[in-house]
């Protein structure tokens, strides 16, 4: 499992490097501790990732990973909410609402609602 990204960086000049690459998540660790760079091709950010992914493993635990994977459910949840025109407990007069498929929820049951019916895949 490896969290993080490598891109082509928009907006830099042709001279300096173009490809950029970020290793870590948040929430969970502090900022910064999963370490970032740049450089000239693919190949080269892959393997600055992977050398900065092989630091940052071993300092995480399995609840950091359960908070990523938490914050990453609510986030896709939220936004499916907001495409169905769904409004959040939070924006109604009476606390409740209803899940875009159906759900009757209220603001003390729609976090373990969307841990319940709307967890993201987990990785191995």
């Amino acid at each position: 499992v490896c969290v993080g990204t490598i891109a082509r960086r928009s907006g830099v000049p042709n001279g300096v490097d173009q490809w950029g690459w970020s290793c870590g998540f948040y929430p969970g660790p502090d900022p910064g501790e999963g370490g970032s760079g740049s450089d000239a091709t693919f190949e080269a950010a892959r393997a600055g990732f992977e050398a900065a992914w092989r630091t940052f493993l071993p300092t995480r635990t399995e609840a950091d990973f359960q908070t990523w994977r938490d914050r990453r459910d609510w986030t896709a949840w939220k936004y499916a909410m907001w495409d169905a025109g769904m409004k959040m407990p939070t924006q109604r007069p009476d606390a409740r609402s209803r899940c875009f498929y159906g759900a009757e929820i209220d603001i003390r049951s729609t976090e373990q609602h969307v841990r319940d019916a709307h967890r993201g895949p987990v990785a191995a």
